[in-house]
């Protein structure tokens, strides 16, 4: 089991780099919270991204998909604040 240190958290951070400046167009940011032992990553909304309805979507087809395809071990990503409409 990969222990997910510092360098780990930076290897997820370099792989968000990607989808980042698409983010930014739209006044938004991710932040990486925590990876859990067992290879979740929590990631936080900023910015505009935090109150986007369409956030669920952008997290499975851009988020999730820029680190697993640099990081295969990630089995999940989820967001400690997602959007939930009311």
């Amino acid at each position: 089991m990969i222990v997910a240190d510092q360098d780990f958290k930076e290897r997820v951070d370099r792989a968000l780099d990607e989808i980042r400046p698409h983010l930014a167009v739209d006044g938004g940011n991710i932040e990486v919270v925590e990876i859990t032992e067992d290879l979740v990553v929590k990631i936080k909304w900023l910015g505009n991204c935090a109150f986007f309805s369409m956030s669920e979507m952008t997290m499975k087809a851009g988020v999730e998909q820029a680190i697993k395809a640099k990081m295969p071990e990630i089995k999940q990503v989820i967001a400690i604040n997602d959007f939930q409409a009311s």
